[in-house]
């Protein structure tokens, strides 16, 4: 049979002071002017119990659940996100607060049962997260409801905690142009021209923006722009085959994203072209495999676990509008190979690369 659980009034009698006096010292009250002896025993008392507070109990008496509700499509059951998840526990944990996390798939039927669920155990806020960051579709929520968009928004909720992509776009260009850089740069997965009448994601329209007012403002032009629509390793692969085998004097790959590199790393490795040597590649996500290349890829990084961690804070402060735009980091390894860094657009290039890594997050 189980045993019953120690409550309160257990501590307090075996402590020797009031229930009153218990749960004042229990919950950090100041001023309450008990002994340190006081203190000693109520804390001996609740190690020897083995006391924890009721939760609902203290829900109902404060309005306050200490749960924070997570709901995400995917970003739980992939790798690719899951530092949003990582980010959240932490600070939730720091906070004195608990995560309910909840998947759907993107299925809005399944949305609707998780905010039913969260909303059934009284949530102190709900955190709407995705793996790939866009415009988000959440159920109906009472007014009440404290609600943070996480790599993601929402027209009905403005606080949202997002990577800040134009100025990741803009320090992957300064990477190549500070390592002299200056022609014979192919940009990899995305060409304006092609995709006109298509729509990515807002995000990926920042990052897209930050390379070419980069390279605009360092007065420089792409050699080439590739497209494809899925940026996996197969079409990175093939768009870097493509520009290599097309005879142009081909110096640097900038890589829509991580994967689009994987493949673009096989293509040279098949033509015996050194990355690092022979073709500089720079690309943007930092997933976990970019490092274990050879040579390790230079990355400007998705800051999800800060993210997560920011996206908590902004719940908790009851924020309802504040959107935050947050550094990616540069991951500097070994794919860019030295041209000419002493020119002067490497230099320009490095002091705007310093400039924006100076700023305070």
């Amino acid at each position: 049979m189980a045993s019953k659980r120690a409550t309160l009034a257990d501590v307090a009698r075996l402590a020797g002071v009031s229930s009153t006096t218990a749960s004042l010292i229990l919950n950090g009250k100041p001023d309450t002017r008990f002994s340190a002896d006081a203190h000693r025993r109520v804390h001996e008392a609740v190690a020897q119990l083995g006391y924890r507070p009721n939760m609902g109990a203290r829900a109902l008496r404060t309005d306050r659940s200490l749960t924070i509700g997570f709901i995400s499509d995917v970003v739980a059951t992939t790798r690719f996100a899951s530092g949003l998840i990582r980010g959240a526990l932490e600070e939730a944990e720091n906070a004195g607060h608990v995560v309910l996390v909840l998947e759907t798939g993107g299925d809005p039927a399944r949305e609707v049962e998780a905010v039913g669920a969260v909303l059934d155990r009284q949530v102190d806020g709900i955190v709407f997260a995705t793996m790939r960051a866009r415009e988000l579709f959440v159920p109906p929520l009472p007014d009440s409801t404290h609600v943070v968009m996480l790599n993601a928004t929402n027209s009905q909720f403005g606080a949202s905690v997002l990577p800040d992509e134009e100025s990741g776009g803009r320090s992957a260009v300064d990477l190549l142009a500070a390592a002299g850089h200056d022609e014979g740069i192919v940009l990899i997965g995305q060409n304006d021209e092609v995709e006109r009448d298509l729509f990515r994601s807002a995000t990926v329209a920042q990052r897209v923006q930050g390379v070419r007012s980069e390279f605009a403002e360092l007065g420089l032009t792409l050699a080439a722009e590739e497209s494809c629509w899925e940026w996996e390793p197969e079409n990175g692969y093939l768009l870097t085959s493509r520009v290599l085998d097309g005879g142009g004097d081909v110096r640097a790959l900038l890589c829509m994203n991580d994967r689009l590199a994987f493949g673009a790393y096989q293509a040279c490795q098949e033509r015996s072209v050194v990355v690092g040597r022979d073709i500089s590649i720079v690309s943007f996500d930092n997933d976990e495999l970019a490092a274990y290349l050879r040579p390790g890829l230079t990355t400007i990084q998705l800051p999800h676990e800060e993210m997560g961690r920011e996206a908590v804070r902004l719940l908790l402060a009851g924020e309802s509008s504040a959107q935050r735009l947050i550094d990616m980091p540069v991951v500097e390894r070994a794919s860019i190979a030295a041209q000419d860094p002493d020119s002067a657009t490497a230099r320009r290039a490095a002091e705007r690369l310093a400039a924006r890594r100076a700023v305070p997050v």
